[in-house]
């Protein structure tokens, strides 16, 4: 398995952590639904640093250089992450939850909860 990493400081960005998540809730996640090969992905952001990001776990076998949905972030963030790496997955492991289907996170909370 691998592991994608894409981490943006938004300092030098039009946009935030907030407007970041309008975009996920409105048409950033969807797209990324049906690409073979990929096991999961999920943002992350970190207000204290102002900082946006995804990591992506794959699948060994999947063709990373398959065709895959525009990488809006970067078209709205206006660059390239500062951090973009691969890495091999060593373990995985899920925990022990309350066995509801995974929550959405924080773009998905009633607008005013920003963590």
């Amino acid at each position: 398995m691998k592991a994608t990493i894409s981490w943006w400081d938004l300092t030098g960005s039009g946009q935030t952590i907030d407007s970041l998540r309008v975009y996920l809730r409105a048409e950033g996640v969807d797209p990324w639904r049906e690409i073979n090969g990929m096991r999961l992905k999920f943002w992350i952001s970190d207000r204290e640093t102002n900082r946006w990001g995804a990591v992506m776990l794959w699948d060994s076998d999947a063709d990373l250089t398959a065709p895959m949905p525009p990488n809006r972030a970067t078209e709205l963030i206006g660059y390239p992450p500062a951090v973009r790496m691969m890495t091999d997955v060593e373990a995985v492991v899920e925990g022990v939850h309350s066995g509801r289907p995974a929550e959405r996170g924080l773009a998905f909370e009633p607008m005013g909860n920003t963590s």
